[in-house]
């Protein structure tokens, strides 16, 4: 049977408060720096649409959509807006009729703010879905700062932990979390598109500042994939990226000069 194509879903709805000095969708930030390293070319997202394998693919947009949009409008794209800034989970199920509805057994769900990920990196994420029905792409940092890790079950993700929970673990559990969540996961279609619905009906409620005022909001976290999954007794994988470089996230004006150091330097090897 010949290989369907793989779809894939990229989250750039976002506000990226952390990026000051910068208004826009942050994932139109450039990965090759002009006068500033704010004005260049060759946006993050751009790349990132380079990088994938082939398939249809979708751009979730909210922030700065109609400039994201104007800026891919040639690429053959799909848009979904996400209606509500309410988390990652939001994001994906505002682009669920794309995971319903397009022809393709394999999906990726990234982050329009992780541009270094590489082609093999992407390709190896998704044959793991040949004995797995959702794969994890961590990293293992020198730090693992406030990251949410990966608790294991042998070879298998229970769930993902956050910061917030792993910070008050005991210090022996804590050392045997190594793995970071990349926030970029693989999925088989038919296994996703029933956890969308329970997704749909697990909101979080949370506290969030916006303008100035502390409010109650709903939000949906797309890690609650791995532990609905595993709790059904699917297999939940991992796998690890060559280096924390691969995944970092740029959400402030020193990752994103970090990003174009990188990018710069590795030019090459970021296609492979």
């Amino acid at each position: 049977m010949k290989e369907l194509p793989v779809a894939t879903i990229i989250l750039a709805a976002g506000r990226g408060s952390r990026m000051k000095g910068h208004e826009g969708n942050k994932t139109l930030l450039p990965l090759i720096p002009g006068e500033s390293p704010f004005r260049g070319t060759y946006p993050m997202l751009i790349h990132i649409l380079d990088s994938l394998p082939r398939g249809p693919k979708a751009i979730v947009v909210h922030h700065g959509k109609k400039d994201v949009m104007e800026a891919t409008r040639s690429l053959g794209v799909t848009y979904y807006e996400q209606p509500l800034l309410n988390g990652t989970g939001g994001a994906l199920l505002a682009a669920r009729a794309f995971v319903e509805e397009k022809v393709h057994d394999r999906v990726i769900i990234t982050m329009g703010d992780v541009p270094l990920v590489r082609r093999s990196t992407y390709d190896h994420l998704v044959s793991q879905l040949d004995s797995s029905h959702l794969v994890v792409l961590g990293f293992e940092p020198a730090d693992k700062r406030q990251y949410g890790l990966l608790e294991m079950d042998g070879d298998k993700v229970a769930r993902i932990v956050e910061w917030k929970y792993w910070k008050t673990y005991p210090k022996m559990r804590r050392d045997r979390l190594k793995v970071c969540n990349s926030g970029i996961y693989g999925g088989r279609k038919q296994d996703l598109i029933p956890y969308l619905s329970i997704l749909e009906k697990r909101p979080h409620v949370v506290r969030k500042e916006r303008e100035g005022k502390i409010l109650e909001i709903q939000e949906f976290f797309l890690t609650d994939l791995v532990e609905l999954m595993y709790g059904d007794g699917l297999r939940v994988a991992y796998m690890v990226a060559e280096n924390e470089d691969e995944v970092m996230g740029v959400d402030d004006l020193a990752s994103l000069t970090k990003a174009q150091q990188i990018f710069k330097a590795s030019m090459p090897r970021l296609t492979d």
